[in-house]
């Protein structure tokens, strides 16, 4: 059970500009959602829960300096067919809570999601805060960051890059690269214009016979963490690249893995062969536009989701490369960073193992009917192939 104590405004501890932003046209497609993130740390026994929570505060006023954007509101322009960010230094929201949660492997479930903000979104949109921080004290000692961070704002790079710098503050350290915050760079044309012709905004595929996805929205999910050993993981690529030619490039492990579950996940949902599913995922596009985009850019520049992915399709992210661990706010490093919440049907997440191993997690939210088969595939087809050759 987690029980709010108090609850703060956090405004930029300076004055900061206070024109507004223009949206670009890739951060248009995104939801008016929230990402939430959580981060777990176990503090050593001489921890001061009164000076960490201060230093938060005061760290987190201070770093909105420098993301002030953070701080402000998106409003509809152009009739309510666009948003735009209003730099108005309004504020973060900051809670104190306390739980007597017992949080097992971790896994995205509910006990999870009430360690983060919720986000009320029948309020107007210039009332929505873009940035939502819950610091909650467990009894045993423990301690957690949850986050919520609009998805229009950020993705897990930026979300990274403001991480590191918070950290930084809170530490008394010097910041790294500060962020660029010109969103211009990612304007498509002038006047800017919602008109794509593109596969990627078709309707995901449906199941055959149906009309539409009420049907398999409606049915139960459930989630679970899949853990792939180094030696697992190593296994895939084996078998992703097994009879590949030598002169192509090999396929990575987030390939190999996400083919690996996209092939278990229809199996175990009993697709018949000719039925249409698609894979969405994420793609960084900052070292991949002409020129490339400059360093520190605190954009969300890549796809996400819209529509339901679910049966007979899947997302799959990855957080792999992302400096998400390792975000000391003076106490010590997280024992556990991972995603809040899994929102559908076929939601998922690839991310680095506990101890930096290179071992895996794959954090997954599928129809209950179907994950106990899609755990025992997952697992079986890699006992199953032939010895790798190490």
């Amino acid at each position: 059970m987690v029980v709010l104590r108090s609850c703060y405004t956090i405004k930029p501890a300076e004055p900061t500009p206070t024109s507004g932003i223009v949206i670009s046209d890739c951060d248009q497609d995104k939801p008016i959602t929230h990402a939430p993130v959580i981060h777990i740390y176990r503090p050593s026994c001489d921890f001061s829960y009164k000076s960490a929570f201060e230093s938060i505060k005061t760290s987190l006023s201070k770093v909105l300096v420098h993301f002030y954007p953070l701080a402000g509101r998106l409003k509809w322009v152009g009739n309510g067919s666009r948003v735009e960010l209003e730099c108005n230094s309004v504020g973060a929201e900051l809670y104190e809570a306390e739980s007597d949660a017992q949080l097992g492997d971790f896994c995205p479930t509910p006990e999870l999601r009430s360690l983060i903000p919720s986000v009320d979104y029948d309020a107007p949109l210039h009332e929505i805060p873009l940035l939502l921080v819950q610091i909650t004290r467990f009894r045993c000692g423990g301690l957690s960051l949850g986050l919520a961070t609009s998805h229009i704002m950020v993705d897990g790079t930026s979300y990274s890059h403001f991480m590191s710098m918070w950290a930084r503050i809170a530490r008394g350290e010097p910041l790294g690269v500060l962020p660029f915050l010109d969103r211009t760079v990612l304007l498509a044309r002038d006047p800017p214009s919602r008109r794509y012709n593109h596969e990627r905004f078709a309707p995901p595929p449906l199941l055959m016979g149906l009309s539409n996805n009420d049907e398999e929205r409606n049915k139960r999910t459930t989630v679970a963490m899949l853990h792939l050993s180094k030696t697992q993981v190593e296994k895939l690529k084996n078998m992703a690249n097994d009879g590949r030619a030598t002169d192509a490039k090999p396929y990575s492990r987030y390939e190999a893995v996400a083919g690996h579950l996209w092939r278990c996940t229809c199996k175990a949902r009993e697709h018949e062969s000719e039925q249409i599913t698609k894979l969405y995922l994420q793609v960084n596009i900052r070292d991949r536009t002409k020129p490339p985009l400059p360093r520190g850019t605190y954009h969300t520049v890549g796809s996400t989701q819209g529509a339901f992915y679910g049966n007979p399709n899947l997302e799959i992210t990855s957080w792999l490369g992302l400096p998400l661990k390792g975000i000391d706010f003076g106490w010590g490093k997280e024992i556990h960073v991972g995603p809040g919440i899994l929102a559908f049907d076929g939601k998922s997440f690839i991310m680095d193992g506990p101890n930096e191993d290179g071992s895996l997690v794959v954090a997954l939210r599928l129809q209950v009917g179907h994950m106990d088969t899609l755990r025992e595939l997952f697992y079986k087809d890699i006992n199953d192939w032939r010895c790798c050759k190490m």
